[in-house]
């Protein structure tokens, strides 16, 4: 197994391993080592079954089961489907995911350690561009660039987090599934549990206040904070092909899937979400 870093201040490739077959416990414990690190973890030319997909997966520890259960893979319900691919009149995934600025289950009280995306699809790319592209930034980095006093004013700080705060999401889900998505309330510094690293806890995409500042401070403070941690200092920008498993480490990055494509160029990814720890 060999290391290629791909960006600055994250992104590593893994090169010569197969996530097909059984990995062991010292190999594993390089490539988890790796995460923490590097925090964003590419593994090119992959061909996984579902079974090896969720195995690898459980390796990080235990699986999240997506609130949005229409597009659970049958028989595997651990793989979330992100695709555009319509069968039947239906949408075979979720056609619109990651497409703001967002780190994934922030909105719960115990967000996922990480998320580990399979790419079995993906829109054929052009002479000079590719198409459906993800941008991760990190937001380790994005808070080690802020001023002390900045560092320490918002370490006094917590915010609200939804899920149902963009409003085509709520469209989409029964009364019961709204149930199981209460909004809940994070630090806006959030510390790393392995590193120790703070990384800035604040997205676009579900945060919808900074507790105790009126409406006009905490919305221009989120946006403050979210063009700061959107910087391209802090981002990689991964290409992606067909076979590629990527993951990143759902407290030290954000994330944005690039909507350049149409719904004629199909795109088709399996996606598993590994359990975290409580936020502290």
């Amino acid at each position: 197994m060999k290391l290629h870093k791909l960006a600055s201040p994250l992104g590593s490739e893994i090169l010569d391993i197969d996530l097909s077959r059984p990995i062991d416990d010292a190999t594993f414990r390089q490539i988890d080592d790796a995460f923490s690190e590097r925090s964003v973890l590419v593994f090119r030319d992959q061909v996984m079954t579902p079974a090896q997909h969720v195995e690898f997966s459980r390796r990080f520890g235990g699986l999240e089961i997506h609130v949005l259960k229409q597009y659970l893979l049958a028989d595997f319900p651990e793989i979330l489907l992100i695709s555009n691919v319509v069968e039947n009149g239906k949408p075979v995934g979720i056609a619109d995911a990651g497409q703001q600025w967002h780190t994934d289950l922030s909105y719960v009280e115990i967000p996922s350690r990480c998320s580990i995306l399979y790419a079995k699809q993906i829109p054929e790319p052009g002479p000079d561009k590719t198409y459906g592209d993800t941008c991760f930034v990190s937001t380790a980095a994005a808070y080690d660039a802020l001023d002390p006093e900045m560092q320490k004013y918002l370490g006094t700080l917590k915010a609200r987090h939804s899920y149902l705060k963009r409003p085509h999401v709520r469209a989409k889900l029964s009364e019961e599934q709204k149930k199981q998505v209460p909004e809940v309330i994070h630090p806006v510094i959030r510390t790393h549990p392995v590193t120790g690293r703070k990384c800035i806890y604040v997205n676009e995409s579900f945060t919808t206040e900074i507790v105790g500042l009126g409406k006009e401070e905490s919305d221009a403070l989120i946006l403050q904070l979210c063009e700061h941690c959107q910087s391209e200092q802090f981002m990689y920008r991964h290409k992606w092909r067909v076979g590629d498993v990527l993951m990143w480490d759902n407290c030290s990055t954000q994330h944005l899937a690039v909507a350049d494509y149409g719904p004629e160029q199909a795109r088709l990814m399996n996606r598993t979400t590994v359990r975290g720890t409580a936020v502290f």
